[in-house]
């Protein structure tokens, strides 16, 4: 709420809060700003602009879907990404007990940390790299989707399961062969702990190698 005021004047400062909470229950899915508004009963414009301030704050941000072509990227749906997943846990009222015993409340927790961890592995690195996702017209997506200035692709797909299975890679197949030559790499993380080369550059990997990448 202060950093925000130094920002914008407020007008709906309880507003403010019950968007952050909900966009917290939304990290690793689809913005659909028509649907924000519908819930969260705020206008249009003002949302617009809340949504602008809680990027500028750092608070959320929106992953853009990747394209072949860079002007579509603007058109499609980007993705939602909580700045901070143990605030987005609290948030939406989860405890480590709670996140262990539920799958579906530990896949979007888990898919929201790994996109604020790879933001701070771009953020160090030494080259350019963008982070976005991807959906195709199928319904196939990847998670998390990395590229260089050279046109590299990097495909990053987050699992709570501690046994990937070869229906666990489909995503990452689908990617590869959509973008052809530029495809580098597709890994698989996942809450187990082997990890495994498997053929045409697919990996799989432990949560925890983001911390020695």
């Amino acid at each position: 709420e202060r950093d925000v005021r130094e920002l914008a004047a407020i007008s709906e400062r309880v507003a403010l809060p019950r968007l952050l909470r909900f966009l917290a229950t939304r990290s690793g899915t689809l913005l659909n700003v028509a649907d924000l508004a519908r819930t969260t009963g705020l206008a249009r414009a003002t949302l617009d602009r809340y949504l602008a301030l809680l990027t500028r704050t750092f608070a959320v941000q929106f992953v853009p879907a990747w394209s072949g072509e860079v002007a579509r990227r603007l058109v499609k749906s980007p993705k939602v990404l909580f700045g901070d997943p143990g605030l987005a846990a609290h948030l939406v009222g989860l405890d480590a007990t709670r996140l262990l015993n539920d799958p579906d409340h530990l896949g979007p927790m888990l898919e929201t940390f790994v996109g604020t961890e790879l933001l701070k592995q771009i953020a160090a690195a030494e080259g350019r790299l963008e982070l976005m996702h991807y959906r195709d017209s199928q319904g196939s997506e990847v998670d998390w989707v990395l590229e260089d200035s050279r046109g590299r692709l990097v495909g990053v797909e987050v699992k709570s399961t501690s046994s990937p299975s070869e229906r666990d890679f489909k995503g990452l197949r689908s990617f590869a062969a959509s973008v052809g030559k530029c495809f580098h790499r597709g890994i698989l993380l996942h809450a187990g702990a082997p990890s495994a080369p498997l053929c045409d550059g697919l990996w799989a990997l432990p949560v925890h190698a983001l911390c020695r990448l």
